[in-house]
């Protein structure tokens, strides 16, 4: 099977990508670091490799087509990390672009080749912005801050691409666990120092999902037809702030008593806060009754498999 990924080097894609090296797939990852249309392949010991590709994603096709032809799947991750810096109003461009016109790029390219069987796209909980104890399911309405607004337009965007022949599914991910990056790694630091707790009032849901499980999920959706449209990436439990941090502090042998008042956390974060803050208590809905597995379903299950017992 041939897989292309844009955004296949980061925390989610390099694992997913290397998933499926490692069964002899032949996998194409997009890269801004080289020249479009140039090719760097890269092999691990004992193991097969991927392919590194150069794109300039524009808003135009460039060079992408001849990228899929033949391609089973196209998975699309592209986009700069929301969590880096202050949401001023070049840094809230610099996001909606890094997505919109990266998607618009695939879809261009889609319409000058033999189109995947399934385009998968990114997204995020974001969608539902804040919404305190309500359960949110895939059918649930968006919110109105600027990430449920940023995530409704990327959706948009990517729906743009389907057509009778060309699947398109819609990852609302919700925070991923993994001690070798992302949020986690940042989150862990003031237990290190016995000086970790609930953010803010610590009452906001925090929908979560193991990277294994994530990874395992895309990995299922190409292989289950019968599932289209958005689905939530999150494991079957989510949990308040507060219990995240008893559950953290639990695996890392630490106490969970000192919280960050809300105040702080918008005087250091400004409106970058709302990524911290909002309450989404999100469910796999779809995934379950389509029949996936979740390896970690609970959080506690979670930090064993990343911290160990």
């Amino acid at each position: 099977m041939k897989v292309v990924i844009a955004g296949g080097a980061g925390f989610l894609g390099s694992p997913l990508a290397w998933a499926w090296a490692e069964e002899g797939h032949d996998v194409r990852v997009l890269t801004r670091g080289l020249a479009p249309g140039q090719a760097q392949h890269e092999s691990g010991t004992g193991r097969p490799g991927i392919t590194r590709v150069g794109w300039l994603p524009d808003g135009t096709a460039g060079q992408l087509a001849r990228e899929f032809d033949g391609a089973s799947a196209v998975v699309n991750l592209a986009g700069e990390s929301i969590a880096s810096g202050r949401w001023t109003a070049a840094r809230k461009q610099a996001l909606r672009d890094s997505r919109i016109l990266a998607t618009r790029s695939l879809a261009a390219a889609f319409e000058q080749s033999r189109a995947p069987a399934v385009f998968i796209s990114g997204s995020g909980v974001g969608y539902y912005g804040n919404r305190g104890s309500e359960t949110l399911t895939e059918d649930s309405r968006p919110g109105d801050d600027f990430l449920a607004r940023l995530c409704l337009e990327w959706e948009a965007e990517a729906n743009r691409a389907a057509r009778p022949d060309l699947r398109v599914v819609l990852l609302r991910t919700g925070l991923v666990l993994e001690k070798g990056g992302g949020a986690l790694a940042r989150m862990m630091w003031p237990f290190r120092f016995f000086a970790g707790g609930p953010l803010g009032g610590g009452r906001q849901y925090m929908s979560w999902v193991h990277r294994h499980d994530w990874v395992e999920m895309v990995r299922w959706l190409v292989d289950t037809p019968a599932v289209a449209g958005a689905i939530n990436v999150t494991a079957p439990h989510p949990v308040a702030n507060a219990e995240f941090a008893r559950a953290l502090g639990r695996a890392l042998r630490r106490p969970a008593l000192l919280p960050t008042p809300a105040f702080a956390i918008r005087l250091a974060l400004g409106e970058t806060a709302d990524a911290v803050l909002a309450s989404q208590r999100a469910l796999p809905t779809r995934a379950v009754a389509a029949g996936y597995h979740f390896r970690y379903p609970e959080i506690d299950i979670a930090f064993r498999g990343i911290f160990g017992d």
